[in-house]
């Protein structure tokens, strides 16, 4: 004996069928947007050559403290009165690194401070040799005994 749905079932279904309808409409929809979203995702521009040439000269006028940011240097900006170590040069900020490369902020006879890396000229004959957590050291050059070093007062809470 084959058993039927009772007819109540069967005349509920058959009398409303539009939330079976919609659902099934919605299914589909959602599938489609799905195949054109993968499409467009597949078929787009990738991010392979995406990359934009960069000129030399932009790279010689990076700013070290952002180029030190952006490679993981550790950052010790220090916004406190600077110590005068001597009458012309003042040491405002210090990025440095484990590899003692970094870059000093560093203002030259009252004029605003600038980055200076390891290594650049500051002035003629006087050179930033190293960095440490809180000092720069001046030298003639990277052998000869240090002109001056200069260091940021201690922090203040």
């Amino acid at each position: 004996m084959l058993r039927t749905a009772p007819a109540s079932f069967a005349s509920a279904r058959a009398a409303n069928p539009w939330p079976v309808r919609l659902v099934t409409v919605l299914v589909w929809v959602l599938a489609a947007l799905s195949v054109a979203f993968w499409a467009l995702r597949l078929a787009g521009p990738g991010d392979e050559g995406a990359t934009a040439p960069v000129a030399k000269a932009a790279l010689a006028q990076a700013d070290a403290t952002a180029v030190g940011r952006a490679l993981g240097a550790t950052v010790q900006v220090v916004a406190a009165a600077p110590a005068v170590t001597s009458n012309r040069y003042v040491l405002t900020g210090v990025v440095a690194d484990r590899r003692q490369g970094g870059a000093a902020l560093i203002a030259i006879a009252g004029q605003p401070p600038k980055p200076f890396r390891v290594g650049a000229e500051i002035e003629p004959g006087v050179r930033l040799t190293s960095v440490g957590a809180r000092k720069a050291v001046l030298a003639a050059s990277p052998d000869a005994d240090p002109l001056a070093t200069l260091e940021l007062p201690p922090i203040t809470r």
